[in-house]
């Protein structure tokens, strides 16, 4: 048996592990035989050393393996799913999911909850009373196989190595790993029993890589390592240098896409990123074979109320209300105070500190700092206007919903310093920036 100290001494001098070593100290992770101090000075060392894509892949699978592993062999269709790394106004699950299924696709998404300024899918969920997001394995088999898509947290028998070694570098510093993050990512979508994946990885100031070529790095590398761990993988490289929704929170982002998905509301961008990866998805999955035939058969499902209605019927097999749909504002959380943001002075929005803003909505209560900070779901901000928007003196770019008005105040202060006004219209731009494949 190979010491954990001297796998990490070997790490920590520049090595390549080898894939059997790597096992033995997930295993030891999972067990508690490798102890908290010795799982930080591994995930440091790769933090400084970094890992090639074999060892990646190697403690992929090794996390991938410290749990169930879901079979939906079963489905007449395939399975497949989308991640994000993570935005502001970033709700594309919640459309994206149903639409998939409309189309044929089965999707059993596992999601993850806010941390920093990012906003979590599941917090989202979580909104909707009576919403089971850790439901049993077999609830969770049941509403994919019956509804086509389930929304759901990571249970604990899945990639349950990967719970503790994430929890550990979270308090160390080592997040911020392009080995680890891919590890982390992609053991829990394999997990999940997927047969194609597609990544949405962001970019700019809301983005948790802000730099382009991190993202890129970033992207190249989950494609890479999933193609190596049997996992078709492509990524869409896209733009959160200003909010995707108009709208960051959690209730005010589900009826935001509630809106979306029934058409009384759809903001631009959004549909933009929403639609074309669920063709990724579709192509990905063999149920499109064209680019434009899949953007065609995704925009259809949206269009003719087929994913609203499949959105409603996963709500009600998963616990919440069943009439969620015609009634969510009965249904969804509302915030005692609403203040306007009001504009300084006339001119465009020229840019906006997308990061600052998801730092307000934390600070209204409605995201988290530490794993375990609890979340109100009904604060957050909505009515937020998009980079190039003309706006007059005292014409609200935001609207704050906030517990108090000391809260709302304070974010009334922060939404103002996000943004930036000039008196030329900025260059408009498309939110997908690049599109990164196995062959590319």
């Amino acid at each position: 048996m190979v010491l954990p100290q001297e796998i990490i001494r070997r790490k920590r001098d520049g090595h390549m592990l080898e894939a059997s070593a790597i096992a033995a100290f997930v295993e030891g992770l999972g067990s508690g035989r490798v102890t908290e101090g010795q799982v930080a000075a591994f995930a440091m060392a790769v933090f400084f050393q970094g890992m090639r894509r074999e060892e990646t892949v190697a403690l992929t699978l090794a996390m991938l393996r410290s749990g169930d592993v879901l079979d939906w062999s079963h489905l007449p269709g395939p399975a497949v799913d989308k991640h994000s790394t993570g935005g502001v106004g970033d709700n594309v699950s919640l459309m994206l999911a149903p639409i998939a299924a409309a189309c044929g696709a089965y999707v059993p998404m596992i999601s993850g909850r806010g941390l920093g300024h990012t906003g979590g899918t599941l917090d989202k969920m979580d909104s909707i009373p009576g919403y089971r997001s850790q439901p049993d394995n077999a609830l969770f088999r049941n509403v994919v196989r019956d509804v086509g898509c389930a929304i759901i947290g990571q249970t604990a028998n899945l990639a349950p190595a990967d719970k503790r070694f994430y929890a550990i570098r979270d308090v160390t510093a080592t997040v911020e790993s392009i080995p680890l993050i891919t590890a982390s990512i992609l053991s829990k979508k394999l997990s999940a029993g997927l047969g194609a994946l597609v990544m949405d990885v962001k970019a700019g100031s809301g983005a948790f890589m802000a730099r382009k070529r991190d993202a890129v790095t970033l992207a190249e590398s989950i494609v890479a390592v999933a193609e190596g761990a049997g996992l078709p993988t492509t990524a869409l490289l896209t733009d959160m240098n200003e909010p995707l929704a108009l709208a960051a929170g959690n209730a005010v982002e589900v009826r935001n896409a509630v809106r979306f998905l029934t058409g009384e509301r759809r903001d631009a961008r959004l549909e933009t990123v929403t639609i074309a990866l669920v063709a990724e998805m579709l192509l990905s999955a063999g149920l499109a074979s064209t680019q434009r035939n899949a953007s065609a058969m995704a925009q259809e499902a949206l269009n003719s109320g087929k994913a609203a209605e499949i959105f409603g019927r996963m709500v009600a097999a998963l616990g919440g209300p069943a009439d969620f749909i015609e009634r969510m504002d009965h249904h969804l959380p509302q915030a005692p105070v609403l203040q306007e943001v009001k504009a300084p002075a006339g001119g465009y929005v020229a840019a906006i500190d997308t990061r600052a803003l998801g730092m307000a909505v934390v600070q209204l209560g409605g995201g988290r700092t530490r794993p375990q900070d609890p979340v109100d779901h009904a604060v957050g901000i909505t009515a937020l206007q998009p980079i190039g928007a003309r706006m007059e003196k005292d014409e609200p770019i935001a609207l704050i919903h906030a517990r108090s008005e000391d809260d709302a105040r304070l974010a009334v202060a922060k939404v103002l310093a996000a943004y930036g006004f000039a008196e030329r219209k900025p260059r408009s731009t498309s939110p997908i920036l690049r599109r990164i494949s196995a062959a590319t």
